[in-house]
C-alpha cells in the first residue's frame, strides 16, 4: 500500500467517514433524516469529484428497524435488537442507493464483525476488496453486522469500527461526525465555560485535561469517550482524525481544504516559490472541529491488525527487564523465553495474548475488595492513561529479573476495558502450578495485579510456554522436543512505554 507523508501530501486522499445513528435518524421519531443524508451524499460527491477516495461506515440499522415495526425505543434483549437489524439494514442500504444513485455513483455494502478480520487472510481479502471498489469508484458503505454479532466478535460501537476500516486502508482522515463540534474540556451541554480543543497531539494527555462523561443518543451507542478510543486507534496507524458536526456535512471538504492550505504555507517557508496549481477557495478562518494528530512511527499493518482487531486469548506475563527491552523499537516486538515469568490462559500457536507486567496494590488497598471485570467482558469505558500507567511501573528490578515495586499509594491501578487503551485484570488471585512465577513474590499473592502493556501474537501454545519460562532459547529444543522458534511472542506492540 502507499506510504503517505502527511506534512508535505496534498491529496488526493482516502477518506473514511463514520456516521452515527443521531446523524441518520431522529431520535424519537425514527424518521430518516433525508435533508442530512443528502448533504452528505453531496459532500462525498464533491470529495470523489476533487479525486479523493471515501469510504463511509454507517450506523442507523436497528433506528430504521425501529421506525420500520413502529417501536418506541430499542428493545432490551440481545436477540431483539438483532432482529431490529436486520429488518432495518436492507431498508438503510436501500435508502444509501435511492440517495447516490440520483447522482450516478454506484454503492456497495459490507457487513463487518471482529470475527470476520481475525482471521489474517480473510483480512487481507477484506482489505483487497475494499481496494478494488475504491479503485472501480465505488462508495463502500461498512457497518457491523449486528445480526450475527454476539459480545465475543462485536467491535463494540462503529467509532472503534470505522478507526479500525482507516487503519485497514492507511488512510488519510478518519472524520467522526458527531452532535458537537468537537472536543470540549467538559460537557458543552451543561457547562457554558466548555472550551474546544483544536489539535491534539497526545491523546493519554489530554485525557488529563478534559471530560468525556457525554453520552451518546438514545439510539446510539457511543460518546466522546469512544471518539478518543477511535482517534487512538487511527492515529495509531498514522491516520488523521477529525471530530466535527455532522450539522453541515459540508465541513469536511472545508476541514480537507483548510489542512492543504495549511501544508502549502508550511512548505512554502522551507522550499523555494513555485506556481500553485489551481485549486477550490480556501475557508476564510479554520472550520470548527478538533484534529487529532497520526503518529510519526505508525504502526505497521499486522501490529495494528493484531493489536487492535483480535481478541487476546490468554496472557504472558514479562519480568521487567523484557518490559524495558520490548518497549525499544529495536527490540522488533520479539519475546525471548528467558523475560517470561508465567502464563494466563489457554491459547494456542499463532493466536494474539496480552503482555502483561506485575503491579503491586498499595497497603491502603483493601484485600477483599471485588474483582474488577476483564478487559473482555467490561465496557467500553474509562481506558486507562498510558502516562498514568507509566508512572506506576518505575520500579527496581530484583536480581533474578522479577518486577519490584514500593508499596505506596501510587500503586493503585485503575480499572479500563478499552481495545485502544490498555486494560488492566483484576487482583492476582492464588496461581494454580503452572502460573506461578519464577522471582520471589515479595508478599502474598493477592498484592499483586496484572497489568497489560501490550499485545502480541504467540509463536508457541500455552502449555509450552509454561514449560520453557524462565529458560534461555538454546533450551527450547531440549525441554519441548522440538524449537519452532527462538522466540515465544513476535509482532508485540507496548503501548506503555517502560
Amino acid at each position: 500500500m502507499e506510504v503517505r507523508t502527511h506534512d508535505s501530501k496534498q491529496g488526493p486522499f482516502t477518506i473514511v467517514i463514520k456516521l452515527g445513528t443521531s446523524s441518520i435518524v431522529h431520535e424519537t421519531t425514527h424518521q430518516p433524516l433525508l435533508s442530512l443524508l443528502s448533504s452528505i451524499v453531496e459532500t462525498v460527491i464533491k470529495l470523489k469529484e476533487h479525486g479523493h477516495r471515501v469510504v463511509l461506515v454507517s450506523s442507523g440499522a436497528i433506528g430504521v428497524g425501529l421506525k420500520r415495526m413502529d417501536l418506541p425505543s430499542r428493545p432490551k434483549t440481545l436477540s431483539g435488537k438483532q432482529a431490529l437489524a436486520a429488518i432495518g439494514q436492507g431498508r438503510l442500504i436501500a435508502l444509501w442507493d435511492n440517495l447516490f444513485g440520483q447522482l450516478g455513483t454506484p454503492i456497495a455494502q459490507i457487513l463487518l464483525t471482529r470475527g470476520d478480520l481475525s482471521d489474517r487472510s480473510r483480512y487481507l481479502n477484506a482489505v483487497n476488496t475494499l481496494s478494488e471498489l475504491i479503485a472501480m469508484g465505488v462508495v463502500p458503505i461498512i457497518n457491523e453486522n449486528d445480526t450475527v454479532s454476539v459480545s465475543e466478535i462485536k467491535f463494540g460501537d462503529n467509532d472503534t469500527l470505522s478507526a479500525i476500516t482507516a487503519a485497514m486502508l492507511r488512510a488519510d482522515y478518519l472524520f467522526l461526525m458527531t452532535d458537537v463540534d468537537g472536543l470540549y474540556t467538559s460537557n458543552p451541554r451543561k457547562d457554558p465555560k466548555a472550551k474546544r480543543i483544536d489539535v491534539v497531539d497526545s491523546i493519554s494527555a489530554i485525557r488529563l485535561q478534559v471530560s468525556t462523561q457525554t453520552l451518546g443518543s438514545n439510539l446510539g451507542t457511543g460518546g466522546m469517550e469512544t471518539k478518543l478510543i477511535a482517534a487512538d486507534i487511527a492515529t495509531g496507524a498514522g491516520v488523521t482524525t477529525v471530530v466535527a458536526s455532522s450539522k453541515d456535512p459540508s465541513i469536511i471538504f472545508d476541514i480537507i481544504q483548510w489542512n492543504i492550505h495549511s501544508a502549502r504555507l508550511s512548505m512554502s517557508q522551507t522550499s523555494p516559490p513555485h506556481s500553485p496549481s489551481p485549486s477550490p477557495p480556501i475557508p476564510q478562518e479554520r472550520p470548527p472541529h478538533t484534529s487529532f494528530t497520526p503518529s510519526t512511527t505508525p504502526m505497521s499493518d499486522l501490529k495494528s491488525w493484531t493489536f487492535y482487531t483480535l481478541t487476546p486469548a490468554g496472557t504472558v506475563i514479562v519480568d521487567q527487564g523484557a518490559y524495558r527491552v520490548l518497549s525499544k523499537r529495536e527490540s522488533g516486538g520479539r519475546l525471548l523465553p528467558a523475560g517470561v515469568l508465567g502464563v494466563r490462559g489457554n491459547f494456542a500457536s499463532g493466536q494474539a495474548v496480552r503482555i502483561a507486567v506485575r503491579v503491586q496494590q498499595s497497603d491502603e488497598e483493601p484485600r477483599s475488595r471485588s474483582r474488577p471485570r476483564s478487559p473482555i467482558d467490561s465496557p467500553l469505558t474509562q481506558p486507562t492513561t498510558p502516562t498514568l500507567l507509566a508512572s506506576m511501573l518505575k520500579s527496581t528490578t530484583s536480581a533474578d529479573g522479577g518486577l519490584g515495586l514500593s508499596r505506596s499509594s501510587s500503586d493503585v491501578i485503575p480499572s479500563t476495558s478499552s481495545t485502544a487503551s490498555l486494560p488492566v485484570s483484576g487482583s492476582m488471585t492464588p496461581a494454580s502450578d503452572d502460573e506461578h512465577h519464577n522471582t520471589d513474590d515479595r508478599g502474598d499473592e493477592d498484592t499483586w495485579q496484572l497489568l497489560e502493556v501490550g499485545r502480541g501474537l504467540a509463536n508457541y501454545n500455552s502449555a509450552a510456554i509454561r514449560q520453557v519460562k524462565g529458560l534461555k532459547s538454546a533450551m527450547i529444543a531440549q525441554t519441548l522436543g522440538y524449537a519452532d522458534s527462538e522466540y515465544v511472542a513476535e509482532n508485540i506492540t507496548i503501548r506503555v512505554p517502560a
